[in-house]
Parts: structure tokens; sequence; C-alpha cells
């Protein structure tokens, strides 16, 4: 008798699937790769990326939040000052050899 070939197949939830879809919509976006490849170095808080990456600091603001409403980023409080820091090594696993693949193409 054949075995099915879809047997242990399981079906992902609606949740999962929309949290995947989200994470690689952030992804598609070349600013928010920008900010992410950039807290995958060090922690910088929004001035210093707003400098590094020649942006405007409302636009850095608005990404860090999107970005932290999907755990990509998160942050530490230091006197007035808020710095940020990448929050999924497993995104960023997935990000860096995403970079490595384009480079060796």
């Amino acid at each position: 008798m054949e075995k099915n070939k879809n047997e242990g197949y399981k079906e992902l939830d609606e949740d999962t699937l929309f949290i995947v879809s989200q994470t690689f919509k952030a992804l598609s976006d070349p600013t928010r790769l920008r900010i992410l490849y950039l807290l995958f170095q060090k922690e910088y808080s929004v001035n210093q990326i707003a400098d590094t990456l020649k942006l405007k600091q409302s636009n850095v603001s608005h990404q860090l939040r999107y970005l932290k409403g999907l755990r990509l980023v998160k942050f530490r409080r230091e006197g007035t000052t808020i710095y940020y820091s990448h929050d999924d090594e497993h995104v960023m696993k997935m990000l860096d050899q995403t970079i490595h693949h384009a480079l060796h193409q």
C-alpha cells in the first residue's frame, strides 16, 4: 500500500500566516532593511540612525514603531535617550543569509 504524500502535513493557522506575511512585508522595504541591518551591528538612538543613514528623524521613528510592533526591534531608555536594537535573532539570521546570498550572485 502506497503512503499518502501529504501525511504529516500540518496547515498553518491564520495567526501564524499573518505574522509571517507581515514580517516579510517589513523586510521588503529598503528603509526598514537599512535600519535593521544597522541595528544588527549595535544599538543606536533614533538620531544616530537618522544621521548614519541620512534619513529624517520622523521617518526613522515611524519605521521603528512599525518594526517594534512586529517585535523585530526593542528599545531601552538611558536618561532621556532611547536606544534601539534588533529583537529577533531568527529574522536577523535570515536577513544576514539573504544579504550574503545577494552578494554572491
